[in-house]
């Protein structure tokens, strides 16, 4: 039997369900009793203690509170910890990701924890080196911590979030408010309790930031998605002057250094709106604890000082939190513990091939025949209803790309005509005299550039086969595929050799498996 943690990665946080975050709290809790009882028999369960399971820190982004608690996790381990110092590593000499990390997977290392500018770095390396892992028949396979992957996620700063909430919850996970305050644009931490929060079974988030620094709408869709009861307010004034005010407030400071230069002209006026001041304080409800992914700029800070020494200060503790949950996580993936574990396990969204709708044609009371202008199309394809409803030229321009992609050139044209549905609305239809069938994988090819439409063989001057195309749930190794974020790993910009990968969402948009970006279908395609 496959050990239920062994092996795995933590890209995001939704690579846990639910139930296995609360067993990760759960043996957290007993670690922190067990520290605290100095008892060192219990102490001693926790760890690997082994010198030669390998543990590599790789940080190409300053980190201080994420790099030194996992240090200090491993140190508890007694596990062999390496450093990679970006400054001279490989990178500098134009070595891709998964080159690097072969190499250092190859002298046994086990688990690697990442902090990178590039988002989608984890989720791309755990895919490439389960690869490399078969491939050397290697009996584990590396896996892969996110500390923080530009303004994606930093899922196990979600974690001891999460644990330090429970704690203050007096370990109830019926329901939770909480008000999330500061740069909710750029801040990884707060992106991820889109998922992370629904560890609580009822979930009310309040989101407080000005209009500039706004949590981006996919993440507020997906906290609805989630079930949960979403909120805005534009600054922590304005929220205060109603009633229903969380007992738990999240803060994160601007991140200065991800902003262009429109916004920081504003920056003096965006940290007022989102700065707790010494007058708000009767405004609060008895029993308000405040959280900080932490660090707090001297100068202006989001939590001035004269907060340190009150009840409000959950920050401290929650720093200290982010040690304990990671010797668990590490344990965790290390195998070291798990087996008693019982509830609904992370499962991989399966491939389903259902996108091709096959019409049948012999029942069709006439033989529908295609003409391109007055000539009467004997053999060949056409492709009929490309974006129906969409302008004139959008259609053009689209139809521009399928030929493109396919390498539909030749002989034959490009129409747009009005509907039969409705004269106000356009489709494209793309007419190839003489063209041999499509192949089963350019027609999956097709669905993926061009849902929605039709695809018509022609011979002996009747449709013979007749193919209905819908959005596939999935779309990779297609020639074409980009990811419009410049960020992701596998944006063509960065020359890592990573195929786009993309899942098609509930609302029929397509949604990056490395950076989580959604697009249209339009959008996906260069």
């Amino acid at each position: 039997m496959n050990h239920p943690f062994a092996g795995r990665s933590m890209a995001v946080i939704n690579d846990f369900t639910r139930d296995e975050r609360r067993y990760v709290f759960t043996k957290t809790r007993e670690l922190k009793e067990a520290l605290e009882s100095g008892d060192p028999a219990r102490i001693e369960r926790f760890r690997i203690s082994d010198p030669d399971f390998g543990i590599y820190e790789v940080f190409l982004e300053d980190s201080t509170r994420t790099k030194e608690s996992f240090k200090n996790a491993a140190h508890f381990h007694r596990a062999k910890l390496s450093a990679l110092s970006s400054e001279s590593s490989s990178f500098n000499k134009g070595e891709s990701y998964k080159d690097t990390f072969i190499n250092l997977a190859g002298y046994d290392n086990r688990i690697f924890i990442i902090r990178s500018k590039l988002e989608g770095v984890c989720r791309w390396l755990e895919n490439a080196l389960s690869d490399y892992s078969r491939r050397h028949g290697l009996s584990w396979k590396p896996s892969f911590i996110n500390a923080g992957d530009g303004r994606h996620e930093h899922p196990t700063q979600e974690l001891l979030d999460e644990f330090t909430f429970l704690e203050d919850n007096s370990w109830d996970y019926s329901s939770i408010h909480v008000a999330l305050v500061g740069d909710l644009y750029h801040g990884r931490t707060v992106h991820s309790k889109a998922d992370g929060l629904n560890v609580f079974d009822s979930v009310q988030v309040d989101l407080i930031a000005p209009d500039v620094l706004e949590m981006p709408d996919y993440y507020v869709q997906q906290m609805r998605r989630n079930g949960f009861t979403v909120r805005t307010f534009p600054s922590i004034e304005a929220y205060l002057q109603q009633s229903h005010i969380a007992d738990k407030w999240y803060f994160t400071r601007p991140q200065l250094e991800r902003m262009g230069d429109r916004v920081l002209k504003r920056k003096d006026e965006l940290r007022e709106m989102i700065t707790f001041q010494h007058r708000f304080l009767s405004m609060l409800p008895e029993g308000t604890i405040f959280y900080h992914p932490l660090p707090r700029n001297k100068e202006n800070a989001e939590l001035p000082g004269f907060l340190d020494p009150l009840p409000l200060n959950g920050w401290e503790r929650q720093s200290a939190n982010g040690r304990l949950v990671r010797i668990i996580l590490v344990g965790l993936l290390a195998g070291l513990f798990g087996e008693d574990f019982s509830g609904k396990q992370h499962q991989e969204m399966p491939d389903v091939e259902d996108y091709i709708e096959t019409v049948n044609t012999s029942d069709r009371p006439a033989v529908k025949r295609y003409s391109e202008g007055v000539h009467p199309i004997d053999e060949g394809i056409v492709i009929d209803h490309i974006c129906r409803g969409d302008t004139a030229q959008e259609i053009r321009e689209h139809m521009g790309k399928i030929v493109s992609i396919l390498g539909l050139h030749g002989k034959g044209g490009e129409w747009v005509s009005t509907s039969q549905e409705s004269r106000e609305k356009f489709k494209g239809i793309i007419f190839r005299p003489g063209h041999r069938p499509l192949s089963e994988k350019e027609i999956r090819q097709l669905a993926a550039i061009t849902p929605g439409s039709t695809l018509n063989i022609i011979s002996a001057g009747a449709v013979k086969e007749k193919f209905r195309l819908h959005t596939p749930p999935r779309m990779y190794k297609i020639s074409g595929l980009s990811c419009k974020n410049e960020l992701c790993i596998s944006h063509p910009d960065h020359h890592e050799g990573v195929d786009p990968h993309f899942i098609k969402t509930d609302e029929g948009t397509m949604h990056c498996l490395y950076c989580d970006e959604s697009h249209t279908f339009k959008e996906v395609w260069r």
